[in-house]
């Protein structure tokens, strides 16, 4: 992952890429800077959108240098999760929604050396973590609901960023060194503010690295420096 100041990471999300030249799109991105690669594996139960196949993640992987990290979201994590820890992606995140035995799914994917991570719906609350945030290396926040980034009037839900301030105040208060990725609409615009309210790592999307104006690499260029100019100019009081 792409390390910034006070380690804000920058994660192209692949569902965003061309699907049909995924190895050309991932090549891309790598010679633009980026090292890590938002990968999610979506089953039709969970949501309406199933992009990308394990096989597909396994044959890119083979042909790259990038970090993948791997977003479940399925109603099975187990078959997932035991399949993926095969690939040995960098980091495996599943849903608490459909986790029934969320300690024993991070502890398959903590077993196999890789980190792992919890995701959450938009309007799960955080307390759901009390007792297994200690295993977590990540908490991804969605931002908007799985399966829908493709509507045009999607947006953010209304308490995305409080609620992110929130979960900085839970992981501090349970001294856990987890980092929070939020996934879901992040803009060029929106960037400054969700850092301030305490985001680590940012899945790019369409509304930031795949924006269509420019390059991946002048899109990358221009987060890096909002990332970079929030910094130096102090954080944002408003949330």
């Amino acid at each position: 992952m792409v390390s910034l100041k006070k380690y804000i990471e920058v994660s192209p999300s692949l569902i965003c890429a061309d699907l049909c030249n995924l190895e050309q799109e991932v090549n891309t991105l790598q010679k633009a800077g980026m090292r890590s690669l938002h990968v999610d594996i979506i089953d039709p139960h969970f949501s309406p959108s199933m992009p990308i196949g394990l096989s597909s993640v396994e044959q890119l992987k083979a042909k790259s240098s990038m970090d993948f990290d791997v977003h479940i979201m399925s109603t099975d994590n187990e078959f997932f999760i035991k399949k993926l820890v095969k690939i040995k992606p960098a980091s495996i995140i599943f849903h608490y929604e459909s986790g029934i035995h969320v300690e024993k799914m991070l502890q398959l994917i903590k077993e196999a050396d890789i980190k792992a991570g919890i995701a959450l719906n938009p309007a799960t609350p955080l307390d759901v973590l009390e007792y297994v945030v200690e295993a977590c290396d990540y908490v991804l926040l969605m931002l908007i609901n799985p399966g829908y980034a493709d509507g045009k009037n999607e947006r953010m839900v209304p308490y995305a960023l409080e609620k992110i301030h929130h979960c900085k105040e839970f992981l501090k208060c349970h001294n856990s060194k987890a980092k929070i990725i939020v996934d879901g609409r992040v803009s060029l615009e929106s960037i400054p503010k969700l850092l301030n309210a305490g985001a680590d790592v940012l899945v790019a999307g369409s509304k930031s690295v795949f924006r269509k104006e420019n390059s991946y690499a002048a899109n990358y260029q221009q987060v890096n420096e909002i990332v970079n100019n929030f910094f130096k100019g102090g954080k944002h009081d408003e949330l």
